[in-house]
Order: structure tokens, then C-alpha cells, then sequence
């Protein structure tokens, strides 16, 4: 099988050691006789599965007391409802920084169940960068503050975790950078991510949630969106994603193996940093709109000076075992997604690729 590396924005690559073993165990988990995907969700075998998941999770993210860990299904665009018909807490606005496609999707759908005020933008500038925490326009009454982390499509990212203020808790869509550089969760009042980027196959989403966040849904919620309600039962009332979160907690263990967030993010910064430099020392051939401060390090967004080439340069990678770079058809351009599981043997190849393909057609 010829060897592929794939830049995939999502579903996106996972680590061959991960794919390895459960290609092992497919058949016969650690000899019960079944496949995960056809164990009961309350069998001891699966519940031994998700206790494991839990608990390497908050060992890597250093999950301090007073945080619930909760595994779902909707995928973070649900979440984008579910937040506002949990968190309002009887009051009626929001908090929401703006910097791009993902953002405002969480806009769109927040102003069904609130007000919304847009605290900061970046949408002057094509969203190449994120305004200075000072000039945010917060509302000390707002029920919490939005943002998200990383925007998949656009490539920019959140260099810093924004300060907590009046007391209003920092909510955080983290996606796309779940997992891939070190933060203090204490500082956050909600994180949630879609698992199909750093965490493991779709149908799965990770919340981690500040317990006196919970119970504060209002009263006309459907029973399955309600935090409470899947906190209660341990993300078990309902039969869960169990195929995606025994992968998960294989990706946590690789992860563990890597030396843990800190080790993963130490290479996140060199994969990243070969490929802005390819692009920054290309003489115009390659350029990306973001500002350098901002600049994502798990999907790197960039244009070629001819667009004319776009085409060409697809299917040259693909020749060159270099998949999926073409860019969201809101961008237009190309996106090497970079995230965890990518090895940097993929982004040297990439990087390669790059220069010759500069050479022969600059």
C-alpha cells in the first residue's frame, strides 16, 4: 500500500499506532470474545473502556477538582445550541469574539436564546487577526464569554487564553487545537471540542465542564441537551459513542506515550514553524493572510501567487503521497491540517514538495 500523508481538516489523521491496535483488537477485545463495537455500553468491558478514557484525559489536561468530564454526540455545531439552553442561567445575554467562520456559526445560533454581543472582531481584516484583549467591548453581564480557539478554515488561532472578567466564565469551542498545547483548565468555565480533528474518529464530543456551571438549563430543555442530566448518569444516559471513545482513549495513551501535551506541543511548534517558513521565504510564490502572531499551528492556510496553478499542485501532491490540501471552498487556496497524529516525517515531505514545485513553475 503506497504510503499517504494526509492533511485532512476533518475526519483527519490518526496515529498509526492507534489505527494498528485497533485493527488487533477489532475482532477480540482484550480477549472477551467481542469487537467494541458490538459490547453492551454498561458491560464491565466497555465501562472499564471509558473510565480508562476519563481518566488519562484528565491526566493530560491536569483537570483540576470541581470539573466534570463528559462524552457526547452532536459534534461541536450542536454545542453551539446546547451552550446558550445550559449556561443562560436566567440571564439573556452573551459574550461572543468573532474571528471567524466557526465564530459566527456560534453567533448565528446563540441569538435564537439570547442577545448577543460581539465583544471583539477581526472581521475588519478578513480575520487575520484577533484585536487586543483592551479594546474588547465586554458586557459584565453577560452569562459568559465565547471564543474559539482555533478556526479550522481560516488558520487563525489564539495565541493566549483571554482573562476572566466581572466574573463571566470563559466558554471555548477547542476544536481544532484540542490537546495540542498545554493550558490551565482552571481558567476556563467550559471547554468542548469535536473529536474528529486531535481526539479520535467523528460522532464523538468532549466537554469539560466547572460543576457549578451545571443546572442552570432551562426549564423547557429537551432532556438529551441538558449537561446535568448527562453528568448525572456519567455520560451514559444514553448509549454513547463507543467505538469513537475507545479510540479516543487509545489517542490519549499515544498521546502519554508522546511525552504528554507538553511533549505533543513541542513538536506542533517545529511541524509549523517548517512550513511558515517555506511559505515566508517563497518570494511571493506561497503567501498566507494571517499575521504571524495569529497564525495557527495545526491548519496552515495559504495561496498560491497563481491561482491558475491550484489544480496542478493538488494533484502533483497526491502524487507525491501528499493528500487532501485543498483548501475549504470559503477560502479558496489550501490547508495542510497538522494536527497531533501528523508526523513531521509528513510536513518535510510536504515541505519538499513545496520547493520543488516553487522552482519549476515560480
Amino acid at each position: 500500500m503506497a504510503k499517504v500523508y494526509n492533511f485532512s481538516a476533518g475526519p483527519a489523521v490518526l496515529p498509526h499506532a492507534v489505527l494498528a491496535e485497533a485493527q488487533s483488537e477489532l475482532l477480540d477485545w482484550h480477549g472477551s470474545g467481542m469487537s467494541v463495537m458490538e459490547m453492551s455500553h454498561r458491560g464491565k468491558e466497555f465501562m472499564e473502556i471509558i473510565h480508562d478514557a476519563e481518566h488519562d484525559l484528565r491526566e493530560l489536561m491536569r483537570i483540576p477538582s470541581g470539573y466534570k468530564v463528559l462524552f457526547l454526540q452532536g459534534g461541536a455545531s450542536l454545542q453551539f445550541a446546547m451552550v446558550p439552553l445550559n449556561l443562560l442561567g436566567g440571564k439573556d445575554s452573551v459574550d461572543i469574539v468573532n474571528t471567524g467562520h466557526w465564530s459566527k456559526l456560534a453567533i448565528k445560533e446563540t441569538k435564537r436564546y439570547a442577545k448577543v454581543n460581539v465583544a471583539a472582531s477581526s472581521e475588519d481584516r478578513n480575520f487575520s487577526y484577533i484585536p487586543e484583549e483592551s479594546s474588547w467591548q465586554r458586557d459584565p453581564n453577560a452569562a459568559y464569554l465565547h471564543y474559539t480557539s482555533n478556526e479550522t478554515i481560516g488558520g487563525l488561532q489564539f495565541p493566549y487564553v483571554p482573562s476572566e472578567q466581572h466574573g463571566v466564565p470563559l466558554v471555548c469551542d477547542m476544536s481544532s487545537d484540542f490537546l495540542s498545547r498545554e493550558i490551565d483548565v482552571s481558567r476556563f468555565g467550559m471547554i468542548y471540542a469535536g473529536a474528529q480533528k486531535n481526539i479520535g474518529p467523528s460522532g464523538l464530543t468532549v466537554l469539560v465542564i466547572r460543576e457549578d456551571l451545571l443546572g442552570k438549563a432551562r426549564a423547557d430543555i429537551p432532556t438529551m441537551l441538558n449537561y446535568q442530566v448527562h453528568a448525572d448518569a456519567d455520560s451514559m444516559y444514553n448509549t454513547p459513542a463507543t467505538y469513537p471513545i475507545y479510540i479516543a482513549g487509545l489517542v490519549f495513551k499515544w498521546l502519554k506515550e508522546q511525552g504528554g501535551v507538553k511533549g505533543i506541543a513541542t513538536r506542533n511548534e517545529e511541524k509549523a514553524g517548517l512550513l511558515y517558513h517555506v511559505i515566508d521565504n517563497s518570494q511571493g510564490f506561497y503567501s498566507t493572510h494571517i499575521e504571524p502572531p495569529f497564525r495557527s499551528k495545526m491548519n496552515v492556510v495559504f495561496k498560491l501567487k497563481d491561482e491558475s496553478l491550484d489544480e496542478i499542485f493538488l494533484l502533483e501532491a497526491r502524487k507525491n503521497g501528499l493528500a487532501q490540501l485543498k483548501g475549504h471552498r470559503a477560502v479558496g487556496g489550501m490547508r495542510a491540517s497538522i494536527y497531533n497524529a501528523m508526523p513531521i516525517e509528513g510536513v518535510k515531505s510536504l515541505v519538499n514538495f513545496m520547493q520543488d514545485f516553487a522552482r519549476q513553475y515560480g
